[in-house]
């Protein structure tokens, strides 16, 4: 699988993200600078976490308009993955290639942590290697991770299954005080209609090997190259 992570000023996930396809999952990947206009061949791109810009303006505002983005819009609307992880996910919501808006921590603090993900779905390429309702643990890092939209907005996401990932306490259940940074109805990542670009908050690959203490997050990789092995086995049928 060939993969690509967009490089903005200001990220600082990218080197994570790269270690853990290249060195733990043994994948060919490329680092995609944000002025450059083409993927390279990619089948999954990547948005690191990051303070993109600065974050001048808002969070991923700036990186949004990029000439790389061009290009990962024109990946997605193919029906190629795309993977945003923290600044990540704001750049893909800035960007409208997902739904909602990510605000300031609803305690205006940054909040870095460890948090309890209720996966919501298992039948995306991303989480093929989670069950449904099963609580996973990953850290957060950020100031601007609260998800907001409205509420008919929010009732038509929850009704078209676009929430992938939900802040739970331990035993999966849906608790305020829980819910860190103040997202509504506990959002922690959402997928745009056809399943092929998910944007969550949480950092999976500072889960992903047992020296961190935590695994959790390798699946979602693994997931992907699980679904990228099987699309390409049914091509050459």
């Amino acid at each position: 699988m060939r993969c690509g992570v967009v490089v903005f000023p200001g990220s600082n996930c990218d080197h994570d993200v790269y270690h853990v396809l290249k060195h733990v999952l043994d994948q060919e990947v490329l680092f995609l600078w944000h002025e450059e206009p083409t993927l390279k061949g990619c089948d999954l791109v990547v948005l690191p976490g990051g303070w993109s810009y600065g974050d001048y303006l808002r969070g991923g505002a700036l990186a949004a308009l990029s000439p790389a983005m061009t290009a990962v819009r024109q990946h997605a609307e193919r029906g190629g993955l795309v993977l945003g992880i923290c600044n990540g996910f704001q750049v893909l919501t800035e960007a409208k290639l997902l739904p909602g808006a990510l605000r300031r921590n609803r305690d205006l603090r940054f909040e870095c942590r460890d948090v309890h993900l209720r996966v919501e779905r298992d039948d995306l390429p991303f989480t093929r290697g989670y069950r449904a309702g099963q609580v996973i643990r990953m850290p957060i890092a950020h100031g601007e991770g609260n998800f907001e939209h409205f509420d008919a907005e929010l009732d038509r996401l929850e009704a078209a299954r676009q929430v992938v990932l939900r802040y739970v306490s331990p035993a999966g259940e849906p608790e305020e005080r829980w819910n860190f940074n103040g997202s509504a109805r506990g959002i922690a990542g959402v997928c745009n209609p056809a399943g092929n670009v998910l944007g969550l908050m949480p950092h999976p690959e500072r889960a992903a090997e047992e020296v961190l203490g935590n695994t959790d997050g390798l699946a979602l990789f693994e997931g992907l190259l699980r679904s990228s092995a099987a699309r390409l086995a049914g091509a050459r049928r």
